[in-house]
């Protein structure tokens, strides 16, 4: 049963102001994310779905209350979304508070109790890490969102109760394969916040001695970033300020290389459509079959489609998208780490392998080929009679042709006496080139889109592209050159900054430094000076000097 209540209400068991008979109800939950409703029916209920008002739906975990949010009405629909009535802590205030080495339920607590007004939650915590947290000017909510990125766990919203739980959800034995009762899989990669080689920054701008720190994976492209992390840790009596230092860099290294471990591969997210039973939350494990794909693991649900009308799932969400504890789905980072390892172990073998099966091929089709000869040419095809050969090499006195389509087919690749060498159909692998001569390598254009040059160091670290969108040259820090004629020419930090650039006729930059003289329009020169005492050897002034060319 769908009901609505007032503004105000914060009892759900009666049948409230209305029945409410929609022609769609979908719950949306995401593991420490959004939870809404999606709710379509006849305006027939426009008086009653207002801006506020709250609606109560059936869910997995029992019924659960929302706010209506801008609904949307024309002539025969209402269209609406309601959030989960947790929301509500987006209006609640914390002006000022300060917590010091709490557990989670005790921290849960003390914010919740200094909201501007009478916090109408109730607040549960069985996570047992010690930390702390200055709360400044920031709504109940995002207070929340911090503890949870700070003490870790899973936001359990249940009405007005806000929970943080070490673990959630439940192992039913649910299988999912795909045949039996999974109607469509779909896998996705998530990059946006892999990183490989990390900038740490802590307490009053505090950097490691190392400067930068790398995750045991590595790729061919780097993933630079810069991350501040935040210290609570203060200056203890009698300590020397060599000490309280080093104690800072320890903590910030340890939360440095934990960042690293967590985020150096890609989130991968699997998003199914099944005939799913014994699903009782988020959290539920999970075990998906699909031989077509290679998937065979054991993960966890992270966000659901349930419908409301029905009561039952419409759609579930496995994977390492929302990780924050690190014994969740240990199983998909695991397996994705170790694809990842064993991808680029293929990788380096891969070159070696196709020279072997290329000349295998060669010798296989020359084991089994059949040579005509017919006066102006010459056929070597791989069967008889040549009427029906598919692989098809024509040498004449234009060059050497290869077809794989037969005699009358298309030769795609060709050498010909001109010394013209047609590689559009050739897969060139291991060429070595000790001097290229003249001519015109050709990338980009609407021939070829795809073509590029990369340039690695001795370290095998990409240091440079040439490709259709022009010249980009990695430094070492991070930092980056890039030429081509829509910024024309510019540099940028390891975050991705602006820091000099041609515009026009127009030269900008943040920041300069001139170690010797300046000359400004052939006018005036900008000279350093520096005075010396009647000795010689002491310097009494310093500066620069203004002088006319003229």
């Amino acid at each position: 049963m769908i009901k609505i209540f007032g503004l105000t209400d914060t009892e759900y068991s009666s049948n409230g102001d209305k029945i409410l008979q929609p022609t769609k109800c979908r719950i949306h939950k995401r593991d420490n994310g959004e939870y809404y409703a999606d709710i379509e029916c006849s305006s027939d209920y426009s008086e009653y779905i207002q801006n506020g008002r709250i609606v109560v739906c059936p869910t997995p975990t029992g019924e659960q209350a929302f706010r209506f949010l801008n609904p949307e009405l024309n002539k025969k629909k209402i269209k609406v979304k309601a959030k989960h009535v947790y929301y509500d802590s987006e209006n609640y205030l914390i002006r000022d508070s300060y917590v010091v080495k709490l557990n989670c339920n005790q921290a849960l607590e003390h914010l919740n109790a200094a909201t501007d007004n009478v916090s109408p939650f109730t607040t549960v915590s069985d996570v047992t890490s010690i930390n702390s947290f200055r709360c400044v000017r920031k709504s109940l909510n995002e207070a929340v969102n911090v503890v949870l990125e700070r003490w870790g766990g899973h936001l359990v919203r249940d009405n007005n109760i806000i929970a943080i739980r070490s673990s959630i959800g439940a192992d039913n034995g649910v299988t999912i394969r795909y045949g039996k009762n999974l109607k469509e899989i779909k896998k996705t990669e998530d990059w946006n916040n892999v990183v490989t080689k990390l900038l740490p920054v802590g307490k009053d701008g505090l950097l490691l001695d190392e400067v930068y720190l790398y995750s045991e994976q590595q790729y061919a492209l780097p993933y630079t970033k810069t991350v501040s992390f935040n210290q609570d840790i203060e200056q203890e009596e009698n300590e020397t300020d060599d000490a309280f230092t080093y104690r800072l860099k320890e903590d910030l290294r340890q939360q440095a290389t934990a960042y690293l471990a967590e985020n150096c591969v890609p989130k991968i997210n699997y998003t199914v459509k099944a005939n799913i039973e014994k699903i009782t939350d988020i959290g539920d494990t999970i075990d998906v079959i699909d031989e077509g794909l290679g998937i065979s693991l054991t993960t966890h649900v992270i966000a659901f489609e349930y419908d409301a009308i029905l009561e039952k799932f419409i759609q579930v969400e496995f994977g390492n998208s929302k990780e924050k504890l690190s014994n969740l789905m240990s199983t998909v980072a695991d397996s994705t780490s170790q694809q990842i390892t064993e991808r680029d172990q293929e990788l380096s073998a891969k070159l070696s392998e196709e020279l072997s099966e290329a000349a295998d091929k060669i010798w296989g089709a020359l084991g089994n080929s059949y040579c005509i000869y017919q006066g102006d040419q010459i056929l070597i095809v791989d069967k008889l009679p040549k009427e029906e050969a598919t692989n098809v090499m024509r040498i004449n006195s234009a060059g050497i042709g290869f077809s794989t389509s037969g005699i009358n087919g298309a030769f795609t690749s060709a050498w010909t006496l001109d010394g013209t060498l047609n590689m559009q159909a050739i897969n060139v692998i291991n060429l070595v080139a000790d001097l290229i001569k003249g001519g015109t390598l050709k990338l980009g254009s609407n021939l070829n889109e795809y073509g590029q040059i990369k340039i690695y160091n001795e370290a095998n670290t990409l240091i440079g592209t040439f490709d259709k969108d022009g010249v980009v040259l990695y430094g070492t820090n991070g930092t980056y050159l890039v030429m081509n004629p829509v910024v024309g020419f510019a540099g940028y930090d390891s975050d991705g900054n602006l820091t000099f650039w041609v515009s026009e006729d127009e030269f900008h930059m943040k920041k300069s430094v001139v170690e010797e003289e300046i000359t400004l329009c052939n006018k005036v020169r900008f000279i350093p000076i520096t005075l010396y005492d009647t000795d010689s050897t002491t310097v009494i002034n310093d500066g620069i000097g203004l002088v006319s060319t003229n």
